[in-house]
């Protein structure tokens, strides 16, 4: 386990870091390049009560056939959605690189008992899920227990088995940076292969200050450990420009090298056809 640096955070400060970021403009190339790699690390998801099969099959027809628009496009990074939906996800993209992720572990609140959210998980995986994304114990966090918080996120990362795990902290329920801050380190050294924003079930969602202090979490594990964890915005990043400024602060903190499928990831509906748009 990485014992970590203590910080206490000044809102204000994080706020102008990230106007700093922003500040630095784009050409017209690199913001083209930039919008093809924002595409190629879309989770292309839907995680409603009223999804269909029908739905399903849509979807996952439109993650693999995206290089077909035109030249050039890469086709997203993953589909994502409830575990009943995996196994036919899987059957679906098979023969394409689109990885299915599935939510699971008491998805989108966490309010059950570790032995079911490890039992619902056990199944997503069983299903085929290449990818898990749970959610942390906001409550627990919120009162201080942070050994159950680990306990959990380590407990599902053993039921996961070969699957990733993205490990969604709810930043919006989180209340402080600082507890941003020490979710985004429990869930690191427990065993989270990326740790993501929101689940895109309450306001406010992702949002730049938040993703900073993730981001620099990431950046001095890395430091410290030469291992590279990912990360991913979710919820209300619906348009290329709110996109852009994900990447724009992983880029700053982390690098160039973070900007792949394998490390930066997007949770959106609804953004793929404006990016789309932007690049045909």
């Amino acid at each position: 386990m990485i014992l970590f640096d203590t910080y206490t955070y000044n809102e204000q400060e994080i706020a102008d870091r990230v106007q700093q970021i922003l500040s630095i403009k784009l050409n017209t190339d690199e913001e083209r390049k930039a919008m093809s790699t924002i595409l190629s690390c879309i989770d292309l998801t839907t995680l409603e009560g009223s999804d269909t099969s029908e739905k399903i099959s849509t979807i996952c027809k439109k993650a693999r056939s995206i290089h077909e628009i035109a030249d050039g496009l890469p086709d997203v990074a993953a589909v994502c959605f409830y575990p009943t939906f995996v196994m036919q996800a899987k059957k679906e993209l098979e023969g394409s690189d689109v990885q299915v992720a599935s939510v699971a572990g008491a998805f989108p609140a966490g309010q059950s008992p570790i032995e079911v959210k490890v039992q619902e998980v056990k199944f997503a995986v069983e299903e085929g899920a290449d990818e898990i994304d749970m959610v942390i114990s906001r409550g627990k966090m919120l009162e201080g227990d942070h050994q159950q918080v680990f306990d959990e996120i380590a407990a599902i990362k053993v039921a996961c088995g070969k699957a990733h795990l993205k490990v969604i902290l709810e930043t919006g329920e989180l209340q402080s940076l600082e507890n941003i801050r020490k979710a985004s380190e429990l869930a690191i050294n427990a065993g989270a292969d990326f740790i993501k924003t929101s689940t895109g079930k309450i306001q406010p969602a992702a949002t730049p200050e938040a993703f900073l202090v993730m981001a620099d979490t990431v950046r001095e594990y890395y430091d410290k450990t030469g291992k590279q964890i990912g990360l991913k915005p979710a919820g209300g990043v619906s348009t290329p420009e709110q996109a852009l400024v994900y990447y724009r602060i992983v880029s700053k903190i982390l690098g160039t090298h973070w900007l792949n499928k394998k490390l930066f990831r997007i949770g959106a509906s609804r953004l793929t056809d404006k990016v789309i748009d932007v690049l045909k």
